[in-house]
């Protein structure tokens, strides 16, 4: 007899990972602390765009949803770069004409949740939960009518979040070794609005970067052709939040430091002094499971920064290892949440470092020409020699390499890398002899540096 399960937290991760189990015949609830965002008027504000990667896909896919998706979904093909020079420039994602997917949270999240219902599970709204009893698996809920109610859970899964109440109860138990680090920057979403007859004013198909050194904006493209920005600044010192307190700065500063954006926000003013200025938090817990009665997922285990894109995506890519181990395993959970934690660990670990060191090349390195040009040379290096190289970034966005891969083969990729751009222009050199030759024995090298490494798919 299947277990009966319990999930709080009705996000992105907890309605997907409740479809997958519904399919699989659980008793699935789901317990969600907001009101059903359907109905209700949520606050705005705080929602970066996602960027849907193939580790996303295929959760998605496996739950038999991407046709349900499939339409809010804008495929982004590379960077665009608003220099502060007022040049611009693009950068291609992949060899191959790969995208990554602008999708709005929200819309998501909606359809989501539906999609869940659709499929069986209950969700019930307005249930914060208070305190989880870890050990005897209980759970109470704080609801809006000051009410109290208390829940015995079977099987249990944390979905709810950074702040997760799950996480939370973990953390007072003995040797669980937990924390969470805050970057000295924030987010403020603002927004591009489409032209006065609806148009994109806009290239829908890139990701926008207006690269500043220590702080930036992007943009990404929404189906009613408007663009959600988001600004991340420090919170203190020179070109931070902290200077931003009248609307004068606020002009003044965006007349200067992005100009080309700010003649297509009209509504700046109203958007940065209304919206909040959010902070960015990475989280990191071990252990992520309790016996067989409980687990992290997603954020709740793995919280990272949002610049690799791949929050969502490697939420997602837990739920598609757990209905692996489910096939592999049948019904005996104790077995499952062990190899679950062994496996998801690591990866969390990694993309949290992966997300953290990409910060640095948005905000500074892509305007770099040195940069751009090493960038170029991935590429050429992906068609010519595609047995042996895969550019870190195609790894994370564009396969199913273990993200644990990808950040290892980091060091031998600089050292590659280095080798042929101390040659000089690669493009005038890949037609000498003597340079194709060297170039063949550094990839033989580069290889050889990373051969050992675990390149298959992580699910």
């Amino acid at each position: 007899m299947s277990r009966q399960v319990s999930i709080l937290g009705a996000g992105l991760v907890g309605s997907l990972l409740a479809v997958i189990l519904r399919k699989r015949g659980y008793e699935v609830t789901i317990y969600e602390r907001r009101p059903d965002m359907r109905k209700a008027v949520v606050g705005a504000g705080r929602s970066i765009n996602l960027a849907m990667s193939a580790r996303g896909w295929k959760a998605l896919e496996l739950a038999g949803l991407r046709h349900d998706l499939d339409a809010i979904a804008i495929p982004m093909y590379g960077r665009y770069l608003h220099m502060a020079d007022g040049s611009v420039a693009t950068q291609a994602y992949s060899k191959n004409n790969e995208a990554i997917y602008s999708v709005s949270r929200g819309e998501l999240n909606k359809r989501l949740m539906t999609l869940a219902e659709q499929n069986g599970a209950t969700i019930h709204f307005d249930h914060r939960c208070t305190k989880a009893d870890v050990v005897n698996n209980t759970l109470q809920f704080s609801l809006p009518d000051g009410s109290a109610k208390t829940v015995q859970a079977d099987l249990l899964f944390g979905a709810d979040g950074a702040f997760s109440a799950l996480r939370s109860s973990y953390t007072h138990m003995d040797r669980v070794n937990c924390d969470q680090t805050y970057l000295e920057y924030g987010y403020k979403e603002l927004c591009i609005p489409p032209a006065s007859d609806g148009s994109l004013v806009m290239d829908k198909n890139y990701l926008h970067i207006w690269p500043r050194g220590n702080y930036m904006m992007i943009a990404l493209p929404n189906t009613d052709n408007t663009f959600t920005c988001t600004m991340f600044m420090p919170f203190k010192g020179e070109n931070s939040f902290e200077l931003l307190k009248a609307e004068a700065d606020v002009n003044s500063f965006f007349s200067e430091k992005f100009a080309d954006a700010k003649n297509l926000m009209p509504s700046l003013i109203e958007d940065f002094f209304t919206n909040p200025t959010a902070s960015l938090v990475t989280t990191r817990i071990f252990p992520w499971h309790y016996k067989d009665k409980s687990a992290l997922i997603g954020d709740a285990a793995h919280a990272i920064v949002p610049f690799y894109g791949q929050g969502m995506n490697a939420g997602f890519e837990d739920c598609t290892i757990l209905d692996g181990l489910l096939s592999k395993y049948g019904e005996d959970w104790d077995v499952i949440l062990q190899e679950y934690e062994a496996k998801r660990k690591p990866a969390g670990d990694a993309v949290a470092n992966l997300a953290l060191m990409n910060f640095v090349e948005m905000r500074d390195k892509v305007s770099d020409p040195a940069f751009l040009e090493r960038k170029k040379i991935e590429k050429e290096l992906g068609k010519k020699y595609p047995e042996q190289f895969v550019s870190i970034y195609e790894m994370v966005s564009f396969s199913h390499i273990p993200y644990y891969t990808a950040i290892n083969c980091i060091k031998a990729q600089d050292r590659l890398l280095a080798s042929i751009m101390d040659e000089g222009d690669f493009a005038a050199n890949a037609t000498d002899e003597r340079f194709t030759a060297k170039l063949d024995n550094w990839m033989s090298d580069y290889h050889n540096a990373v051969q050992q490494l675990d390149f298959g798919n992580e699910a």
